[in-house]
Formats: structure tokens, sequence, C-alpha cells
């Protein structure tokens, strides 16, 4: 067989000429990432300068150069992040680009890996109609794993699912020896080393048998196909000609795997991330990734950018001198054209009372002079640290919301619902039908899975389920549920309508499981609607694994008299935000950085990283407070001011004396 390789060139068009006046709305560095031509090239952008518009207007340069939209691929790490850019980038040329109308593809690696693995199922030995379990599924079949194995004995301290799990991801997404991760994070558990390979090794054959897949498992197949499949490599390769990577300082090994593997060596591949907001290991993410870029990539260009639009030029001295302690950094100098603004401000107080009230009265103050609740930001290193806090907001009426807490699939009521989809998509999700069994009267975890087992082996779920409905103990209810199920299986309906077959099946079981069940109707309701959206089983359920909806609808429905609210949150949740005030509370040592990060240097080099994305979310006040006098469980401490805002100037980070004036 002969081959015949046809060239494609992109449009050479003189920028000028160019619908876009691309010039006049990027700075220097902004253009020059945006135009620049093939190759590798890395982009550092720092702290509010702009990451997101330069991504924007280099998809629209791309396809006005005349690159094919469906020859662009980007990699995000939300599927909002990425739709909200190539619609922007759509409105920018007036045309439709975004992956919807089969332009741009866009996405997270997850849900990219997904598609890929989907359509090559079969070179890795799946389905294409294989089950994504979400992080408690996942856990879920460890734990029963774990008792199959005489792992969950009374008298042995072996790990919980939970923990084991989180071994098991950190050992794939670091691609890391799972006895290195249990010696260093996990060290009283290493006489129980052997044992946790055995369960990982049941883990991941149970998983191949039914069909399923962990979140770590999209991106280690796809790395798996892209290395030993040179004609998918191939194939993919030439579908993409320009990838472009956002936030990638965020990336794991394997994620970092997959960009080089998908690109190849001369490929055409732009990352954009910044080295000193790299805050994510416990995630897997692996800060050597932005760094060693240009090894991985020879070729690569760097550009910088650096001028900032939202912070004063004030608040951007501090961050410069605290990110300059990095020991390992991409040097980078932030400044704005705003005005200077008001100096930072390091607060100690004398204790953590009087924290609060320092806090809460700053507040009010700013309130009173025109700043927005909502405008305004307290974050912290540690969910805990805002305890006390939370106390006085409520004494002085002022409303707020914490970042945290149970996420909408992650409820008990949506997931028994999504259970019983996934078993249509996937007759072999043992995992889902051991839940929906689990919700029929006289059914233990014993018979469940016995009678899970039992009818996987059928082939045809609702046909395995009525091999016990003569069966006194829980035949009524086993009637009921293959029932509901052999309608799904033999009718094509939607998504929402099988939703809402699955609510009316599922009502009178929630109201026995559930004090708040209207609430938890509601969320049914709000499930029904979501799928609305989706013409297919597949990518509804596939959606909802890699990108779900955060929000309980009694949660976003809820009466507020004052719609304005403080923010509380973490720092690592606040990341890629900002507020015109922010307090960074508890800047102690032992605090921030924390006792556990100071026992080794990369540990505080991330803490620092924290510190200086905390500083970055301010656009005009910045208040650090920490407090003097701290109550452990061994009695009073004295505290002192985090290391990193320590030997400071005063013209940088002036200090403040607080003094407490009682009025009686």
């Amino acid at each position: 067989m002969k081959k015949y390789t046809i060239k494609r060139q992109a449009i050479e068009i003189d920028i000028s000429s160019m619908s876009i006046d691309y010039a006049s709305k990027l700075n220097p560095a902004q253009l020059s990432a945006v135009t620049f031509g093939k190759g590798a090239s890395l982009i550092i952008a720092g702290a509010g300068s702009g990451k997101t518009r330069t991504l924007v207007y280099r998809v629209a340069y791309l396809v006005e150069r005349g690159i094919p939209p469906t020859s662009i691929l980007l990699l995000t790490f939300t599927r909002k992040a990425a739709q909200e850019m190539l619609k922007r980038a759509a409105a920018l040329t007036s045309s439709r680009i975004d992956s919807q109308s089969g332009g741009v593809e866009g996405g997270t690696f997850h849900s990219f890996a997904s598609r890929v693995l989907r359509e090559f199922a079969q070179e890795i030995g799946f389905s294409p109609t294989f089950t994504i379990l979400d992080r408690s599924d996942s856990e879920d079949v460890i734990n029963l794993i774990r008792g199959r194995m005489g792992l969950n004995v009374r008298g042995r301290r072996f790990p919980k699912k939970k923990t084991i799990s989180d071994i098991f991801s950190k050992s794939v997404s670091k691609s890391t020896l799972m006895s290195t991760i249990v010696e260093t994070e996990f060290p009283h558990f290493s006489k129980e080393i052997e044992p946790l390979y055995e369960l990982f090794s049941e883990y991941t054959q149970y998983k191949q048998k039914h069909m399923l897949m962990d979140y770590d498992d999209l991106l280690v197949y796809l790395v798996r196909l892209l290395k030993e499949s040179e004609h998918v490599a191939a194939k993919l390769r030439s579908r993409y000609a320009y990838v472009l990577v956002d936030e990638y300082q965020d990336t794991n090994s394997l994620q970092a795997d997959i960009v080089k593997n998908l690109v190849g060596d001369n490929g055409n591949v732009m990352v954009v991330g910044d080295d000193s907001q790299s805050i994510y290991s416990f995630r897997g993410a692996d800060f050597r990734n932005i760094m060693d870029f240009p090894e991985l990539f020879p070729q690569t260009k760097i550009i910088k950018l650096e001028e900032n639009y939202r912070s004063t030029q004030s608040i951007l001295g501090l961050a410069n001198t605290i990110i300059d302690r990095a020991r390992d950094k991409y040097t980078k100098v932030l400044y704005t054209k705003r005005k200077e603004g008001h100096t930072p401000a390091l607060i100690p107080l004398p204790d953590e009372s009087v924290q609060s009230v320092f806090v809460a009265q700053k507040i009010l103050e700013l309130r009173e002079e025109g700043v927005a609740l909502d405008d305004i930001a307290v974050l912290f290193r540690a969910g805990f640290h805002s305890f006390d806090l939370e106390v006085e907001l409520k004494k002085r009426n002022i409303p707020y919301i914490k970042h945290g807490g149970f996420k909408f699939m992650e409820t008990a009521h949506v997931k028994d619902i999504m259970a019983h989809l996934k078993i249509i998509v996937n007759p072999s999700d043992v995992v889902g039908l051991e839940r929906m069994l689990l919700l029929v009267d006289g059914v233990g975890p014993a018979a469940a899975r016995t009678i899970a087992e039992q009818v996987i082996v059928e082939g045809v779920t609702s046909k395995g389920l009525l091999n016990y409905t003569n069966d006194k103990r829980y035949g009524e209810g086993i009637t009921k549920l293959a029932k509901a199920i052999s309608t799904l299986e033999n009718n094509q309906m939607s998504p929402a309508d099988a939703v809402t077959l699955l609510t009316d099946y599922y009502t009178p079981l929630l109201k026995k499981k559930f004090d708040d069940y209207p609430k938890r109707l509601q969320d049914l309701e709000h499930l029904a609607i979501i799928t609305g959206k989706y013409r297919d089983f597949d990518s509804f359920i596939t959606d909802m694994a890699l990108d779900p909806p955060t929000d309980s609808i009694s949660d976003i429905q809820r009466e507020d008299p004052d719609p304005e609210r403080l923010i509380l949150s973490t720092i690592h949740s606040a990341k890629g935000l900002e507020w015109h005030s922010v307090f960074v509370i508890w800047a102690a040592e032992g605090y921030f950085p924390t006792t556990y990060a100071a026992e080794s240097v990369e540990d505080i080099e991330e803490e620092l990283r924290l510190m200086y994305v905390a500083m970055t979310r301010a656009e005009e006040n910045l208040f650090i407070t920490y407090p003097v006098k701290i109550i452990t469980h061994r009695g009073p401490a004295y505290g002192k001011a985090s290391r990193f805002v320590q030997n400071i100037k005063e013209e940088i980070l002036e200090t403040w004396v607080v003094e407490e004036e009682w009025d009686l």
C-alpha cells in the first residue's frame, strides 16, 4: 500500500490586516504569546496578568490564521473554564468555535481522556460503555475488596478505605512507588505495605472485570494508549495540530506525560501557568512539570506576563518580596499601571478572640466605606482557623458563606438515582447495582453483594432481578426495582424522562430514608432539569462523574434577607478569585506554614507559594493577622509571625499596634 502525505500550512496573514486589532487589545508580552508561531512555548503568567485573556486571543488568532477549529485542543482544569474561553474566542471572531458545534475541542484532561478511551476502548481491553467511578464509589469498591481479603478484622489497625484510596491515588498520579508514599506520609502503616500491594492488584482486576475506571485510570490508560499504540498516537497528533494547556503548574506526572506523547517531539504546544501558584501537591500536582518543561521540549520559547491588572503596586511590592524568597522559580517582577494604594498591614493581636473582633470590626468599617460584603474575603490555611471568627460574625449579624461541604453529586439521594442510570449504560457496574439493592427492604450488604454478582452473570439486569421476586424476604421490593429497570431498558427514553421515572419509584424509599426528604426531592427535580440538556445517557453520566454541579438546589434557593455575604475560604479554594479587600488570618509559625510542612524543604516552598497566592487575591486592601497568645492542647503558647512575613521593610509591610478601648 502506497502512502501519500498532504502537507497543510496555516494561512500567512499580516497581523495588521486581521479583523481583530491584536496590538491594541494586548500588551507586548501578551501579544508575543498570542502570535507565537510553531513549536513549544511556555507562558509564565504572573497573578492577575491576563492569562485567560491571552489564551482566548490565542485561540482567536489561530482561527483567523486559517487553522481549522477542529485541529485545536484546549485542555483546562474545569469544563467551565474551557467553555468560557471558547465562548469569548467565538465572540471575538464572530464564529462558533466551541466543541458543541464541531469546533475547538475544549475540556479537562479527564474528560478528554474519557472521550479518547471510549473511541479506542478495544485497544485497552475495555468496552466503550465503561463506568467512571467517583471518589466515594472507588472507596466503596476498595472497602468491599478489603473485607473479602479479611483485612477489616478487629484488633488489626489496617488503613480505612479513604486512606487506602489516597495512597493508591497518590502513587498513581505521582508515578511513585506505593511503598514510598506509605513510608513518607503514612509511616504508621509501614508494616502493611505488602497487603496494600495485594489489595491494589485485586482492586485493578475488579475494575477490569466489571468495566470500571476511577479518575486516575482515565489518565493511566490514556498514557498507555499513547505510548503503546503508535497508530492511535499518530491519529491523535494528526487530529490536533495545536494543543493549548491552562494552569500547567497544576498538572501531575501523568498529565505531563499525556501532553508530551500527544504532541510528540515536533508538535505545536503552548502551556500557560505560574510556578509561583503551584499549591496542589496534595492532589498529586508536580511543581517540577512547569520547571522542567523546557527540558521536555528543548526549543521552548519562554514568555513572561508580568503586568498585573488586579492589585495596587503596594500589594504587588509585598508579593514580589515574598516570592523572591523561593528557592526554585522563574524570576519575574509583577508591576501595574494602577495607583500605589494602601500599604499592606501585619497585625499581631493578643489572642484568637481579639483577632476575630478586629476582623469583624474592620469588615464593618469597610462596609460603611462602601465596600460590599461579597467583595471582602477572609482567607486561611485550614478550615478550622475560621471557627472562632464565625462565632463573632454571628454575634454581629454579619452574613457569610464558607466554601466547602458536601457537593451536589456527593449527596446520598443523588448518588442513589445515578446508580440506577449507570446500570443501564454498563450492566457490569456491580457498584451501582449493590447500591440499588441496598435500598430494598430486607437486603443487607451480604445479600446485596451475592445478588449483584449473580444478576450480572445474566447480562440483563431486570431479567436477573426477576429471579429473586419470589423470595419472601425482599420479593416485593425486588419486583418494583426490576419493573423500573425493565422500563428503562426497553424504552428509548431521554435522560430527563429516566430521572423522572426513577424519582417516582424512589420517592417512597426517600421518605423512609431521610427526614428532610422535601429538600432532597427538590435536588432530584434539579437533577431532571440538568439532564434536559443531554440526549444520551453516556454523555450525561460521564459529565456528572468528571465535572459535576456543586450546589444543592436547597442551598441555591435558600432565602437570605441580605444578598451580600462575606466570603470565608481556604486559600486553596480561593485560587483564581479576587476581592477588593482581603484578610489573611492565622499567619503564625506552626499554623502557616504548618508544623508538618517545616519537616520538608519542598513543603515549605509550597507553603510560601500559598502565601503568595493569598496576597495576590487582594485588589486594594490586604490585612495579615495572627494571635500572639495561642491556646493549644498542651496549654497556652506564644505565637510569632509566619516566617514568610518576618523581616520585611516597614514601607512594604507596615506593622499595626492594636489597642482595645472598652465603652462601659
